[in-house]
């Protein structure tokens, strides 16, 4: 499974190693920062601390940090207000600054394969090679659906200007970086421990933040496609502050409570459906692109999560447009968190926006 930078603040690789000592887990997305801690004991995962800072809607823009002395003191706050010692983190990134491709190539020994990945990467990859970290991870041969005398591989790039600048964000808020990991590998991580007896199933995982959307079909304990869409929780905001001639605050109180200031419901589930409509659009043409170019490609399942995925309407649209099950996935399904201290109602509300902080915060010390 791909996982994790190799050495990302040093070298140019990626890796993937069997967690042991937890890592914290801190999303920096578009609209919060989220942590999340867990421990590990006698096989099973326990929630120590899990906390989410919102921030301000100019300060991260399409995932572009527009102020980052705001962004070190959310850190900060989030650290001071969850009580956590812990300095080592495992963060991630998404979008428009990572590619993820699957590629063939001829069999050969994996001392050469490093050097034939990178080589093949220049064809697929449409930034200056210099300016990226790559990995790669070979698909086992009943996964990959392509013939037997070849290779599939999942060649994955992130531009290395938006791991440093990450590195120096999470370095500023006076926290050791670890582990640099993608979204979309984040919560599979999650998926693995949570869903244990749904890992043969093809299931595809919809992760929705605020600026993308991050979809991982996943089979066997392996990713068979990635994408990334620049589409999320900001707009439906920007259509119902354009619809109902709302501020931007009345807009995200509206979005989240289901309520229109003054016009009522029935305004605002005009503009809530028209928007689950343009979601599960992109997700169906998603799924309907990876059914043409993957054998055995029939979806058994699709897991929402992120902080969109409870959108009213959206699970029921999206599952008549799928016409398979679509769930609200639970990052807590198999985890203990009674000793969390949280009131379970309202770690129940926040949790589809967990998904990608619990996956990293499975990562660990030691991993590369």
């Amino acid at each position: 499974m791909l996982s994790s930078f190799k050495n990302v603040f040093e070298t140019d690789l990626i890796s993937f190693l069997t967690p042991r000592k937890q890592l914290v887990g801190l999303d920096i997305g578009s609209s919060a920062i989220k942590l999340v801690q867990l421990r590990e004991s006698k096989g099973r995962y326990i929630l120590q601390k899990f906390g989410v800072k919102p921030l301000e809607p100019e300060v991260i823009v399409d995932g572009t940090v527009m102020d980052e002395g705001r962004v070190v003191s959310a850190i900060r706050e989030l650290f001071d207000e969850t009580g956590v010692k812990n300095k080592q983190v495992a963060v991630s990134i998404s979008g428009h600054a990572v590619i993820v491709k699957k590629i063939s190539l001829p069999p050969m020994p994996d001392e050469e394969l490093e050097g034939q990945v990178k080589l093949a990467a220049e064809q697929y990859i449409p930034f200056d090679i210099n300016e990226v970290n790559i990995d790669f991870h070979v698909l086992p041969a009943d996964l990959s659906g392509d013939k037997q005398t070849d290779m599939a591989v999942i060649l994955v790039a992130a531009k290395k200007d938006k791991i440093n600048e990450l590195t120096e964000l999470v370095k500023g808020a006076g926290l050791t970086p670890m582990i640099m990991d993608v979204d979309a590998f984040a919560i599979e991580n999650m998926h693995a421990i949570n869903y244990p007896m749904a890992q043969d199933e093809t299931t595809a995982l919809i992760n929705i933040g605020a600026s993308v959307m991050n979809v991982n079909i996943i089979r066997g304990g392996a990713s068979l496609f990635t994408r990334d869409i620049p589409l999320g929780g900001n707009r439906y905001t920007e259509a119902i502050q354009r619809e109902m001639g709302m501020s931007y605050e009345e807009a995200e109180e509206s979005k989240r409570v289901g309520k229109g200031k003054d016009s009522g419901e029935g305004a605002l589930s005009a503009v809530m459906n028209s928007m689950n409509g343009e979601v599960a659009s992109e997700i169906a043409r998603t799924v309907d692109y990876f059914k043409t170019s993957a054998a055995n490609a029939e979806l058994d399942r699709v897991l929402v999560c992120g902080g969109v995925a409870q959108a009213k309407g959206l699970i029921q649209q999206l599952g008549d447009r799928m016409q398979i099950p679509v769930e609200l996935a639970d990052p807590f399904s198999e985890i203990d968190v009674t000793g969390s201290g949280m009131d379970p109602d309202l770690l129940a509300d926040l949790a589809p926006s967990a998904a990608v902080g619990v996956g990293l915060a499975l990562r660990a010390v030691g991993d590369r």
